[in-house]
């Protein structure tokens, strides 16, 4: 099945599946979000894993839509932590409505997740389930760590790509490997293909870093330079850190002190971020994490139309440009 079928497929699933009506003020902030569209990817992951091991994708949607309102309980309230004010090029939630009606409505699409699962037998439940509040867990673990480090001047890379492995690879890793288990997949090729999920969500976080400082506005859907404004400690600080001159480093860290004008503030560090060279050296990055998941996915027992179909969706999200 091509990409685009998957897409299409999941798609309108997620449109026949329908909120309650009451209390709206729960339920429509929920509808929202999930209209506004996005690349879905989480979930096309888990339809390609189950096909890969042999199975229909349609026994898989009900597992994808779990990983996609998951997804979005995420980023409801991480945008409320982040006061963020735009998600896919839409007012947030929280801008939207108020911050209160963010966070309820979240709780509330985090339960949703776990309801999907509930069409799945055991064995098979008991092992989704738990491995969604395993997920769920490391999830928050990560964005604890993302907090954390906004105030600490000393984050290694180690620590970094830690963060990030927590706060979005591991999602990757868990689409596939659900849908993995669903396709009849052993526990060995589940943790293999979670295995490649992982490295191919570090890629992709860190292209996501990227293109929060050099994404086209209309493209990103984000407001672009927010991980600048927040000072979060990206990959492109980090490598400003590892390769820059002693003045670039100085200068990078007095604008992270900066308290005037955001767009004279992102606009002097991302000189910095490509004078330095951390642009050229994230992008750099973002190959090589997505060539050890290649490297990963070859030792996988599935089908050859199956890896294809993985190596053309991470080839993809190497090359996109939001």
């Amino acid at each position: 099945m091509s990409l685009s079928k998957y897409h299409n497929l999941f798609t309108k699933y997620l449109e026949d599946y329908h909120q309650k009506e009451n209390p709206k003020g729960l339920y429509e902030p929920i509808s929202y979000i999930l209209s506004l569209g996005g690349k879905r990817l989480r979930p096309l992951l888990t339809l390609m894993a189950t096909e890969a091991f042999g199975k229909d994708a349609n026994e898989a949607l009900a597992a994808a839509l779990s990983v996609e309102i998951f997804h979005n309980f995420t980023l409801m309230h991480d945008d409320i932590m982040d006061a963020a004010p735009l998600r896919r090029g839409k007012p947030t939630v929280h801008h939207k409505w108020n911050t209160n009606t963010g966070i309820l409505s979240g709780d509330a699409m985090l339960i949703q997740g776990y309801q999907c699962l509930e069409i799945y037998e055991d064995p098979l439940y008991g092992k989704l389930n738990k491995q969604m509040s395993k997920t769920a867990l490391e999830v928050c673990e990560g964005q604890q760590y993302d907090v954390d480090f906004e105030t600490e001047n000393d984050v290694s890379i180690v620590a970094y790509l830690e963060m990030i492995k927590l706060k979005t690879a591991v999602l990757v890793g868990h689409a596939l490997k659900v849908g993995a288990w669903i396709g009849n997949a052993s526990d060995e090729e589940a943790q293999k293909i979670y295995d490649f999920g992982v490295l191919l969500g570090l890629a992709f976080q860190i292209q996501d870093d990227y293109l929060d400082a050099f994404g086209d506005p209309e493209d990103f859907g984000k407001q672009v330079g927010g991980d600048i404004i927040e000072n979060k400690k990206t990959i492109l600080y980090h490598k400003v850190m590892e390769l820059g001159s002693a003045n670039e480093k100085e200068s990078l860290l007095k604008w992270f002190d900066f308290k005037g004008d955001n767009t004279k503030k992102v606009s002097a560090v991302k000189i910095i971020f490509d004078t330095s060279g951390a642009t050229k050296a994230s992008k750099k990055l973002v190959s090589e994490y997505t060539q050890l998941a290649f490297e990963k996915l070859e030792e996988i027992k599935i089908s050859d139309e199956g890896r294809e179909s993985l190596k053309a969706f991470g080839k993809n999200l190497m090359e996109r440009k939001f």
